[in-house]
Order: structure tokens, then sequence, then C-alpha cells
């Protein structure tokens, strides 16, 4: 995994982060990456991503859209060869 560093972090930005940290339980360093994925719209959640494309698969929206198929149709394609 990349390793990120911040230099010249102003005290006061430095202070709330900590607090932040403490709050929620995390590291500085766990608190700064959670903080950037939220500002960058980026969802840490496997939980989540994995229930999302549950859900496009079952209703036919995005995921089918990229190409994935139903399971029983690539097992009877399979069979067939």
């Amino acid at each position: 995994m990349p390793l990120l560093q911040i230099r010249n972090v102003p005290d006061h930005l430095y202070r709330l982060l900590a607090d932040q940290a403490g709050k929620e339980r995390r590291s500085l360093a766990q608190q700064a990456v959670a903080l950037l994925a939220r500002g960058l719209d980026v969802d840490l959640d496997a939980k989540a991503r994995r229930q999302k494309v549950l859900r496009d698969i079952q209703s036919g929206g995005p995921a089918q859209t990229r190409g994935l198929c139903d399971a029983a149709r690539l097992i009877r394609e399979d069979r067939r060869r």
C-alpha cells in the first residue's frame, strides 16, 4: 500500500483531526484516509460495495450493463463445450 506523508499541517487542523480520530476511535492516519475518501466521494466500506453490486445484479442495473452475465447461462455454455 502506498505511503503518504503530509508536512506543515497547521496546528488547528492537526488538533481537529486528532479530536475527530479520537471520537471515531481511529488513528490519525485512519482518520485522514477516511476524510480523504469522503472528500473524493469514494466508498471505503467493502461490505457496502458488495451489497451495491449485488443489488445492481439482482435489479439488472449498472452491473448488468457492464457485461456481467447470468451464472446459469455461463455454466450451460461451458457444459456445451
